[in-house]
């Protein structure tokens, strides 16, 4: 899938010491990239806005795992 022209942001949740941040870029038309900030190319999570909004409000809900 073309990512040209993804804007990457750092979750809000992440901290700022390097730790285990998410990258969200959710400025495309029809999908969400998620990927992992300390391992850029390792690849990348493609969604759906409606399955990332979804996501979102289960973690809002419940809080991370883990």
């Amino acid at each position: 899938m073309d990512m040209t022209g993804a804007q990457w942001r750092k979750s809000t949740k992440s901290g700022s010491n390097g730790g285990d941040c998410v990258e969200v870029a959710d400025n495309l038309p029809g999908v969400v990239f998620v990927r992992d900030t300390k391992n850029r190319d390792g690849g990348t999570l493609t969604f759906g806005p409606a399955a990332w909004q979804g996501f979102v409000k289960l973690v809002k809900e419940f809080g991370p795992v883990g």
